[in-house]
């Protein structure tokens, strides 16, 4: 028996123990590192769980074979916050975002996609306090304006570290980012790129194409992106106009859950560097967007399982001729480091049956939670009751909008023993909140923020 058949039985033993030991369930999905197990050992790993009906996996094990391990935690990091809560009682509604669970996300992102350039998408959550942590460990900015730009700039980002992201772009914005060193843009057009010819002569640019979406909770509409078969076209022009034909991007749908998403993207984006290489240009980037989930009321997969779908597409589409790679993660950073504290202002029965009650928080659709519109993003709910019956309810916000209703079809349940005054927490809500609070609708202030 030859020595690698033998390390391949041998390595096969240690992982059918590391299952018995953790649970089949909580075995993840092992990505190779420096120093780590061969690739082949990893596919029998991986049929090895399939065979024995294991879950995807979720937990890289930490053990001399230099994997790292990483439990999911459906409360993860939020100590702090409660605390925080506890001691200071702030004003309600607020949000507060724990710091050290955005390092944490930051750094467990990285490790899955090792062979990215992580760009944080600044719209996300643009306080100052995340894009200098951000800054310090290395990331990179993707801006959606020009405001976000000089934000950047002026809390001490490289202009290199920059990217003009957003496809609708004032010709004069174009200008400004150009002259402050900005050399990355973003397009999806001709006329965004005759704009560019006049605004960045000479910049880098990359054309976004369309994805469907689906899979995602939160899919994006046709405003962003062309059809993939028009990219070449507009690459062979942006070389036309003086311009540097540098990649493709799309973006796959936000709180994406289908991971074969990743592989028909990375097919578009394959055929399209096929294509204009015969027209002599060589693309050098694939900017693979966002899409990665935070931890709302429906399971998803894991970061480790989104790493293991993008680097199998790359290796099944590119080969060996892997392209720089930049990835745009806005909600995955700091939506898990995120709580809304929220007040009850009223708890009402609008029938004589009673089947559910109307329970109205002191925050709604106008003050920070914009992605419960058409109920697709569904945060999860920490009330102070963890005994006794739930019930049906309908949740609303408290403006005297007709819209700012929440969740009337999602079937949330919380405790009957809930009442007026009792104050609530929102969880995962660190992404598109305080960003979208609206400023002054019906004479309610922004939402107020913390950052610990």
């Amino acid at each position: 028996m030859s020595f690698l058949v033998r390390g391949l039985i041998l390595g096969i033993l240690v992982m059918m123990c590391l299952a018995a030991l953790f649970g089949l369930q909580e075995l993840a999905q092992l990505r190779e590192t420096r120093g780590g197990l061969p690739t082949k050992l990893f596919s029998l790993v991986n049929l090895f769980l399939r065979v024995k009906g294991a879950a995807p996996a979720r937990v890289l094990i930490s053990t001399t074979l230099g994997i790292t391990p990483v439990r999911e935690n459906r409360l993860v990091m939020t100590d702090r916050i409660f605390r925080f809560l506890d001691e200071n009682r702030p004003e309600t509604p607020c949000l507060i975002v724990d710091l050290a669970a955005v390092e944490n996300n930051y750094r467990r992102l990285q490790a899955a996609l090792s062979d990215a350039r992580i760009y944080y998408a600044v719209k996300a959550n643009p306080a100052p306090e995340i894009l200098r942590l951000l800054q310090r460990m290395g990331a990179c900015f993707d801006a959606a304006s020009i405001f976000e730009i000089e934000q950047c700039l002026d809390i001490g980002i490289a202009p290199d570290d920059i990217s003009f992201g957003n496809t609708i772009k004032k010709e004069t914005h174009m200008a400004q980012a150009f002259g402050r060193g900005i050399r990355l843009f973003a397009f999806d057009s001709e006329a965004e790129l005759e704009k560019l010819a006049r605004a960045a002569p000479g910049a880098r640019v990359y054309c976004r194409f369309f994805m469907t979406g689906e899979g995602a909770d939160w899919p994006l509409s046709e405003k962003f992106g062309c059809d993939s078969e028009l990219v070449p076209y507009l690459l062979c022009r942006a070389r036309e106009f003086g311009l540097v034909p540098y990649g493709v991007s799309f973006h796959v749908g936000s709180q994406q859950r289908g991971l074969d998403q990743w592989d028909i993207a990375l097919a578009k984006s394959a055929a399209i560097f096929e294509i204009t290489a015969a027209e002599g240009i060589g693309l050098k980037m694939i900017n693979i967007g966002g899409g990665f989930p935070s931890k709302y009321r429906s399971p998803t997969p894991s970061i480790e399982s989104h790493s293991l779908a993008i680097t199998e597409g790359m290796t099944r589409n590119f080969g060996n001729a892997l392209p720089e790679i930049i990835a745009e993660p806005g909600r995955y950073i700091p939506g898990d480091a995120g709580v809304i504290q929220a007040e009850i202002v009223l708890i009402a029965n609008k029938s004589r049956m009673g089947s559910r009650r109307w329970v109205y928080l002191d925050i709604g659709r106008f003050g920070g939670l914009p992605e419960v519109m058409d109920e697709a993003i569904q945060y999860r709910i920490r009330t102070p009751y963890t005994d006794g019956d739930s019930g049906p309810v309908i949740i609303a916000g408290p403006t005297c909008d007709e819209a700012d209703v929440l969740y009337q079809n999602a079937d949330y349940q919380l405790p009957l023993a809930l009442k007026t005054g009792d104050k609530i927490e929102i969880l995962s809500t660190g992404a598109y909140t305080a960003s979208y609070s609206a400023v002054g609708f019906n004479g309610f202030p922004p939402l107020r923020e913390y950052y610990i």
